[in-house]
């Protein structure tokens, strides 16, 4: 679980750094791999965490 919990920590992490990247040099390309990275660890957050709601209701 704590695994789960840092991995999802250090992908948002590495999304804020591609925006940085963008925000810094204005390529296109740090500003789409960010939006990809940021779209899926927020679905695979929101999946952990239903797993977790779903654990405690059962």
């Amino acid at each position: 679980m704590l695994l789960f919990r840092w991995a999802i920590l250090l992908f948002l992490l590495f999304s804020g750094v591609c925006f940085a990247y963008y925000a810094a040099t204005g390529d296109a390309r740090f500003k789409r791999i960010g939006w990809v990275v940021l779209r899926w660890t927020i679905l695979a957050a929101l999946g952990f965490f239903a797993v977790l709601i779903a654990e405690r209701v059962l």
